[in-house]
C-alpha cells in the first residue's frame, strides 16, 4: 500500500459508553466528527484507548462498521489485533471484516514474556495470514517486553509489516528504527509528548490519545514538522505539557475521557475494571482545560 496515506495523525479513538456500559454510538458519531474537524489525518479503532481488552469480539465488529458508516472525510482506518495467543489472532483476522480497512494495528504479545525470536515467529505468522497490511505496536510498560529495534528492523523487512507504533519512550531506539529501516516503513510515535522529537529523526506522524480532544493541535505540530520548522511544532506540543500527565494518573483512557465529557462529546464512563476519574482527577482536569 501507498504507506503516506498514514502520514500525520491518527487518533486512537476512544470507545464511548452509555452508564450501563452499552456502547454510545451517538457519542462516538460526535467523536467521529469532532476529530475530523480538528484535521486528524486518520482513525485508530479499537486499540488500547478504545478499551479493546473489554469489548467483545461482536462488539468490536460494532464499532468497525459503525466508524467506516459515519466516516464523512472517507478518512483512512486502522483497526486494532492483537494479544498474546497468535493462534486466535489470525483466526480473530481471518473472522473480521476488514473491507474497508487500511492496516491492522497489532500489539506485541503481552504477559507470557516471550523472546525476541518467538515475538518475530508471532509477527511473522501474523502478517502472513493478514489480507492487509499490519502495524506493530511496542508499548513495554503494558506488555512487559519490549520490541527491540533488531527486531523491529528485522520484522520490517516482511512485505505485509509497513510500521511500527513505537511507544517505548526510548528516542534512542527510535533512532536506532530510523537510521536503518527501509524508506517507506513508518515509524509513528506512540507518545504524544515525543511526537516533535521523533518527527525531527524521521517519523511520520503519531497515533494519538490526546488528540481525541486536541486534534487541532497536533495537526500545528505536524504542518510545521513537514515544513521544517521545529521551533513552532515544539510551541504547539508545549500546550499539552499540563494536560498530558493527567491522562495516564488513573490509566488510560479514564483521563481522555474526563476531557471529552467537559467539551461534551461523550460521557466519561468507562468498563471495569477501570474507573471513572476521581472527584480529584475530574478536579485537576478541569483546572488545567480551564487555564489551556
Amino acid at each position: 500500500m501507498d504507506t503516506t496515506k498514514l502520514y500525520g495523525t491518527g487518533v486512537a479513538l476512544v470507545t464511548p459508553f452509555n452508564k450501563d456500559e452499552s456502547i454510545d454510538f451517538d457519542g462516538l458519531k460526535r467523536l467521529l466528527e469532532s476529530t475530523a474537524k480538528q484535521g486528524v489525518d486518520y482513525y485508530v479503532v479499537q486499540g488500547t484507548t478504545g478499551e479493546s481488552v473489554t469489548t467483545t469480539p461482536a462488539e468490536k465488529q460494532q464499532i468497525l462498521d459503525f466508524v467506516k458508516k459515519n466516516n464523512s472525510a472517507k478518512l483512512p482506518i486502522v483497526f486494532g489485533i492483537g494479544g498474546n495467543n497468535t493462534r486466535q489472532i489470525i483466526e480473530n483476522i481471518k473472522s473480521a471484516d476488514l473491507s474497508g480497512v487500511d492496516a491492522i494495528l497489532s500489539v506485541s504479545p503481552y504477559y507470557n514474556k516471550p523472546s525476541q525470536a518467538g515475538i518475530i515467529k508471532h509477527f511473522e505468522l501474523v502478517a502472513d495470514e493478514s489480507p492487509i497490511p499490519v502495524i506493530l505496536y511496542n508499548v513495554p510498560g503494558r506488555t512487559s517486553s519490549n520490541l527491540t529495534a533488531e527486531t523491529t528492523l528485522t520484522l520490517a523487512k516482511h512485505p505485509n509489516i509497513i510500521g511500527v507504533k513505537e511507544a517505548s519512550g526510548s528516542v534512542e531506539q527510535s533512532m536506532a528504527i530510523s537510521a536503518n529501516k527501509p524508506s517507506d516503513f513508518l515509524l509513528i510515535s506512540g507518545d504524544d509528548m515525543l511526537t516533535v522529537p521523533l518527527y525531527s529523526i524521521g517519523s511520520k506522524g503519531v497515533i494519538s490519545v490526546l488528540a481525541n480532544a486536541f486534534g487541532d493541535i497536533f495537526k500545528e505540530m505536524k504542518d510545521n514538522a513537514f515544513s521544517g520548522n521545529y521551533e513552532a511544532a515544539s510551541k504547539a506540543a508545549f500546550k499539552l505539557q499540563g494536560i498530558n500527565p493527567l491522562m495516564y494518573q488513573e490509566s488510560n483512557p479514564v483521563g481522555i475521557k474526563e476531557v471529552l465529557k467537559l467539551q461534551g462529546i461523550c460521557d466519561n464512563y468507562v468498563r471495569l475494571p477501570l474507573l471513572s476519574a476521581s472527584s480529584n482527577l475530574q478536579s485537576q482536569i478541569k483546572s488545567t482545560l480551564d487555564s489551556m
